[in-house]
């Protein structure tokens, strides 16, 4: 029966420098996981170039969201991940923290990070929060599509024991049963509700119902990440026995604030149309 299974014995490095140089870069090369991390900001940064160009704003503008949203997300996401996950030992080392390339990135900590640099950045540009919330929400939708596919070439953040026939053999884990391929689950989710929020926006133009693509992206990620967990293998030990694990504990809210949002973008557009008749 493992014949029937997927097979996943991809290498985490696209090509290691060392077969150049043997004796001098042992194992060392550039890894799918960095190269999709940094494709999923070039594709964020083209279409919302795109974005501004038919509204009339400034590349320039474009650049600085840029910068806030990636200093947002990395410091947001690894921050999340030392103090949710694993606070004892990072408390206990924290210059342990500075440590990114040895891995640990957490989407809910840039969830909370990102809303903050963006509410500095729509203080400075004088634009409505709400207006840049939407549009930044669209991107990270697509983000999030790459960041699991990355996951996935690093056999990390693997799903359960399963005997489905799409079942994934992780062999660099050294095992030789199937799991959910939970990454392929979150990376598809995700493509398919950054073309609705893509739907959603261009519908509204972007200008009307603000805050609606925010709170759409709130409710359907991490809603859906709420259930996919349930598919999940637990990434730290204090997770074992848990009814609901950290990651849908820290989903709830989000998803509540997400359904806040929607409701508030529907009334304030209800108002604003009595308003006008």
């Amino acid at each position: 029966m493992i014949l029937n299974y997927i097979h996943w014995n991809v290498t985490p490095e696209i090509f290691t420098l060392g077969e150049w140089a043997p004796n001098i870069l042992v194992g060392w090369g550039p890894r799918w996981y960095g190269a999709l991390f940094a494709l999923s900001f070039v594709c964020g940064y083209y279409l919302m170039l795109n974005i501004f160009k038919k509204e009339g704003i400034k590349q320039q503008v474009l650049d600085s969201l840029s910068m806030y949203m990636f200093l947002g997300t990395l410091i947001g996401a690894r921050l999340g991940h030392c103090l949710f996950y694993e606070p004892n030992y990072y408390l206990a080392n924290p210059l342990q923290i500075l440590y990114v390339w040895q891995g640990g990135l957490a989407s809910h900590g840039a969830a909370i990070a990102i809303p903050i640099v963006l509410y500095l950045f729509a203080r400075k540009y004088k634009r409505p929060y709400l207006w840049i919330i939407d549009r930044v929400a669209l991107v990270t939708a697509l983000a999030g599509f790459f960041i699991r596919m990355g996951n996935l070439m690093n056999s990390e953040i693997v799903g359960k024991k399963t005997t489905v026939a799409w079942g994934f053999v992780f062999e660099r884990l050294g095992e030789d049963f199937a799991r959910h391929p939970s990454q392929l689950y979150e990376a598809i989710a995700y493509l398919f509700i950054f073309l609705i929020l893509y739907y959603v926006f261009n519908k509204t133009k972007g200008e009307k119902m603000l805050g609606t693509v925010s709170g759409l992206f709130l409710a359907l990620i991490f809603g859906f990440r709420f259930f996919i967990e349930f598919t999940k293998e637990i990434q730290v030990s204090f997770e074992r026995g848990m009814t609901l694990d950290m990651g849908q504990w820290l989903s709830i809210p989000f998803v509540i604030g997400g359904g806040l949002l929607i409701i508030f973008a529907i009334r304030k557009e209800k108002t604003a149309h009595n308003e006008s008749a």
